[in-house]
């Protein structure tokens, strides 16, 4: 008897529930389109139609995948982020919902989009970057990576979304080796405890990249450096906005406040909880 969409759908569920996934037939669905090669409403009309061998084939191996906790965007190649379309690798940080919230704020605090020259830190797909230059179509931006990987795969996000003539991606180890000033720095840091890594769920500690972790011991180590750094980094007028993790506010406005920066706001996610740190050289 021919299989159809609905009986791949409906094993996936089942294979994926029992893997632990937390929504098996939202997952199934994605897979699935993907799979079949078209979008979630072409996945619909099809349900009730058979499904091809080499289509069932390609689907199960990316169910087995995401059964043995590859994160999705593993699995299809890429993420959305601020309505981009960004490849992503096991080399790079996938891009998350919550670090929208620092390009939000840059939004608000240059209203009139007059940005010279933006500052990417750890730039891993480049998302951050490659997103505030949409938003502010007369800079240029720089990204950082310690990663040679991940800056190769923020260089082709720059020539997919058509931003390499005012994109630069260097490997080095944060400001290190940069000269300037800029009028925008972004950065979404390592801030993981190192001990807590393991106990990350495994989506993130088996298959996202440590060195994109790493926070150190307490979290913070990568606050510790760059903050005394912004005063040489930020032109007159300029902002920094930090992403950070839970309970990481308190810590960090201390810090902020001993590297004698002026601290603009804390702005929380949808969550409530605080998560992005804007700073200015005082």
């Amino acid at each position: 008897m021919t299989r159809t969409v609905e009986d791949a759908l409906r094993g996936a569920t089942i294979a994926l529930g029992a893997a632990g996934i937390e929504e098996p037939h939202r997952e199934a669905r994605i897979l699935l389109a993907h799979a079949l090669g078209v979008d979630l409403g072409g996945l619909l009309r099809r349900r009730s139609g058979p499904i091809g061998r080499a289509e069932e084939e390609c689907f199960e191996r990316m169910v087995a995948r995401r059964a043995d906790r590859v994160p999705v965007a593993l699995i299809l190649g890429h993420r959305e982020f601020w309505s981009l379309d960004f490849l992503v690798t096991p080399d790079t940080l996938i891009p998350r919902p919550e670090s929208e919230l620092i390009i939000e704020a840059a939004l608000g605090l240059h209203a009139d989009r007059k940005v010279g020259r933006i500052l990417d830190l750890g730039t891993g797909t480049g998302c951050l970057l490659l997103a505030a230059l949409t938003e502010f179509p007369d800079a240029w931006g720089l990204g950082v990576d310690r990663s040679e990987a991940a800056a190769a795969v923020a260089l082709r996000n720059a020539k997919r979304l058509g931003l390499s003539d005012r994109a630069a991606i260097m490997v080095g180890g944060w400001t290190e080796a940069i000269t300037g000033r800029f009028d925008l720095l972004v950065c979404n840091p390592p801030y993981i405890e190192a001990a807590d890594i393991a106990r990350l769920m495994p989506e993130v500690a088996l298959h996202e990249p440590h060195l994109a972790l790493d926070g150190g011991p307490d979290g913070l180590g990568p606050y510790r450096l760059l903050f005394p750094d912004l005063h040489r980094r930020l032109a007159p007028g300029g902002t920094a906005l930090f992403e950070f993790g839970l309970g990481q506010s308190a810590a960090l406005l201390d810090l902020a406040r001993q590297a004698g920066l002026t601290v603009l706001a804390v702005r929380e996610d949808l969550a409530g909880h605080p998560r992005v740190m804007i700073l200015r050289s005082s």
